[in-house]
């Protein structure tokens, strides 16, 4: 054994290791290591009484008949409409990337046409240099100044918006804006520089063009 090995550690199985997906069908067998067998039930028990607060209780009601009535006919973009109808909410947020302006503008009309009131706020707002939060400074070769989502989710904040709709935020910016949004959030566009806001393209290649690259060839 090559000394500059380390040992492996122990597999850990879980859900996408699975080949019966029990938990959906229900007829069929759960894999030993399933977290459906192994739960506790004061972890089932807190979840369910999650669900009976009333405003998630309206959440996942709305999201299940968005999702039976337009399956396979509504884009997101109408999925969202559609969902934002159906918990009350007509202000709508805007959390959105300068690169993707453009898509930001097309969705505001779109939302106005259909009866909404949105309002965008732009990565960049406040305009502060990256250095400024301390920033390595050899990050603003790429746009000096630095992206903004605490204040993109306070401006929202204040505004009162009913839901909040994230339009091609940095990785890592959007998880703050998530954390620091009051309304309930969710994704139009997801950005990924290389394959033109398609993520998951990366994927459906990871076993062709990008094996390499993502370390499954050895």
């Amino acid at each position: 054994m090559n000394t500059s090995e380390q040992p492996s550690s122990p597999t850990r199985h879980s859900c996408v290791d699975c080949g019966t997906q029990n938990c959906k069908y229900q007829n069929r067998t759960y894999p030993e290591f399933c977290p459906t067998t192994h739960l506790k039930e004061e972890d089932q028990q807190w979840a369910l009484e999650r669900y009976d607060e009333p405003r998630n209780h309206d959440i996942m009601v709305a999201s299940a008949e968005v999702e039976y009535e337009g399956y396979c006919q509504w884009t997101r973009v109408q999925e969202i409409m559609e969902f934002a109808r159906k918990i009350g909410a007509r202000k709508i947020g805007i959390a959105h990337c300068i690169g993707l302006i453009r898509e930001a503008r097309i969705f505001t009309r779109i939302l106005q046409a259909n009866g909404f009131e949105p309002l965008a706020v732009i990565c960049k707002v406040a305009g502060k240099a990256k250095s400024s939060i301390g920033i390595p400074q050899a990050c603003e070769t790429i746009g000096a100044a630095m992206c903004n989502p605490i204040l993109q989710a306070r401006l929202l904040n204040e505004a009162r918006t009913d839901l909040n709709v994230v339009i091609g935020l940095c990785v890592g910016h959007d998880s703050l804006f998530y954390k620091y949004s009051e309304a309930y959030a969710t994704t139009l566009v997801t950005k990924d520089r290389v394959t033109g806001n398609n993520p998951a393209a990366a994927l459906y290649t990871a076993e062709s063009y990008y094996r390499k690259k993502f370390g499954l060839e050895r």
